[in-house]
């Protein structure tokens, strides 16, 4: 038994090594944004649960790395939940049980198994990663948070890896990032699986390579003029509005084709502000284009408060008005708040739930251009842009605010998620915030213009390429985890015969009769 090992013997040692390694894969997110470090963050985690003395303990592991990944990737939500975010983490974190398990299973010692070998190093570099897919499909769900903090996410900046994407989606790339990790693991530590592990490497780069020489590039046949307008930061609906009106009358003369405002940017309801609407209708008429505002208010028609997508013409609103309809846990609704409403006492938790839409929409905004809007934590979901794409949107536009998060890494990485959101669809992509990070985006990912960052209160023009065609991801949707799901289930499959098979071959064991004593001889003493 080396050092580390001796260190590890204790358990509480073990289950914060574990906690912290687990986190260790932030930094290859925005704002640090060292994507190559993802390649290599899994490392310590996969060398620590392989050495679990037993099964229980690895998934223990498994079950701390997840916690310290959970509240590293959604450490700045501290100041809105404070401790609930800890109990989140904890509750998200037991989606790695599994994993770690998993990885003793395939990278571990087993000397009843004939201990690691080619087969089982190579069964790693598909089982690992898949069951790695599953955990992300999991917690992806709305109701758990979302897919925020994806690890292909990390790769927004890479161009190989979001052609990638154009291909399989961000979960092509979290399948490949997890099995390089692995790989390298097994080149550290099991010697056995080297030659497997050198194999899964160049698999992987030949891979990359043919993504790269294969998949459809997208052919831009056309252009538009997108203004953004960032506010800043300003306390109350009426000054922000103020505020925004200023900076679009700005726009005026600059041909723009479409001005774009953040989420919540208007804090009234249009029906009962008639003023409001009219004041909207005039920086068209100013600009010559339509403004898409999103409205946060209680709705005049209907009970309840909505956030809203809604187009303002020339003659006011056109009618085109999108709901959001994935809102953010506790952020914008509180899950069974019968249950959990106290959260709403130990930090910045909704204090009433928003409502949600029903469908998704596609908006025509005039010059032969139709938009797919999306409201912040909705860009997170590559299913919603693939659908818009899918129906017909020559454009992606996400509405976000961010303003409460201001100087955390937050901002930054929600705006890399639209590089992801165009690549994977083949459409351009405009991400505009109220308080910053606003970014655009062309049809293969690349950036379009520069960032507006989180001290910005302006306006910005950008020459958005358009791209028509299906990319892979489009048409095929989320084959990564149906590949990763029937491994998973191609696992369980063979370690049940498995099982059975050992069963059957264990010779019963004779029942041993207790000897008996001398008061229980059925021969009496002294014959």
């Amino acid at each position: 038994m080396n050092m580390f090992d001796r260190w590890l013997a204790s358990s509480w040692r073990r289950s914060v090594a574990a906690a912290l390694v687990g986190a260790l894969p932030v930094f290859a997110f925005p704002a640090p944004s060292l994507w190559w470090f993802a390649f290599v963050a899994l490392v310590p985690w996969l060398l620590i649960a392989r050495t679990a003395p037993t099964g229980r303990r690895a998934a223990y592991d498994g079950w701390c790395g997840g916690f310290g990944f959970m509240v590293a990737v959604h450490h700045w939500l501290l100041p809105s939940l404070n401790v609930f975010i800890f109990l989140l983490a904890a509750l998200l974190g037991a989606l790695w049980v599994p994993w770690g398990w998993l990885t003793r299973r395939f990278l571990g010692d087993r000397p009843a198994d004939g201990g690691p070998g080619p087969g089982r190093g190579l069964a790693a570099v598909l089982v690992l990663p898949s069951a790695w897919l599953g955990v992300e499909l999991v917690r992806s769900w709305q109701g758990l948070g979302g897919p925020w903090g994806m690890l292909g996410a990390t790769q927004w900046q890479v161009a190989p890896a979001l052609r990638l994407a154009s291909v399989g989606g961000v979960w092509l790339l979290s399948f490949l990032v997890v099995a390089v990790n692995v790989a390298i693991a097994q080149l550290v530590a099991v010697r056995e699986s080297r030659v497997p592990a050198v194999a899964s490497l160049v698999a992987a780069a030949a891979a990359t390579s043919a993504a790269w020489v294969w998949s459809p590039r997208p052919h831009v046949d056309g252009g538009v003029r997108v203004a953004v307008v960032q506010p800043g930061v300003i306390k109350g609906p009426t000054a922000r509005f103020d505020r925004e009106e200023a900076l679009t009358r700005r726009l005026a003369g600059q041909h723009v084709d479409l001005v774009v405002w953040g989420e919540s940017s208007v804090g009234y309801d249009l029906d009962d502000r008639p003023d409001l609407a009219r004041r909207l209708a005039a920086l068209s008429r100013a600009t010559g284009a339509d403004v898409l505002v999103n409205v946060d208010a209680r709705r005049s028609d209907q009970p309840g408060i909505y956030k809203s997508s809604i187009l303002i013409g020339p003659d006011g609103p056109t009618g085109e008005r999108y709901d959001k309809m994935r809102l953010v846990p506790f952020g914008e609704y509180i899950p069974a708040r019968s249950l959990l409403g106290w959260a709403t006492s130990v930090g910045r938790a909704a204090g009433e739930n928003r409502h949600r839409g029903t469908r998704q929409v596609v908006m025509d905004v005039g010059h032969g251009l139709r938009v797919g809007p999306l409201v912040c934590f909705e860009t997170a979901f590559p299913d919603m842009s693939r659908h818009l794409a899918e129906d017909g949107a020559d454009l992606l536009l996400g509405q976000s605010s961010t303003s409460s998060f201001q100087g955390s890494w937050a901002p930054a990485q929600h705006a890399s998620l639209a590089a992801l959101r165009a690549a994977e669809t083949g459409r351009p992509m405009v991400h505009a915030t109220l308080t910053g990070v606003s970014a655009v985006y062309g049809p293969a990912g690349q950036r379009v213009g520069p960032w507006l960052g989180t001290d910005a209160s302006t306006t910005r023009v950008y020459e958005v390429p358009l791209a028509h065609g299906i990319t892979p991801y489009v048409r095929y949707g989320d084959w990564p985890v149906h590949g990763a799901l029937l491994v998973l289930a191609t696992l369980a499959v063979t370690e049940g015969l498995r099982a059975l098979r050992q069963r059957r071959r264990t010779p019963p064991q004779p029942r041993v009769q207790p000897a008996r004593t001398a008061r229980e001889s059925p021969v009496p003493p002294g014959r």
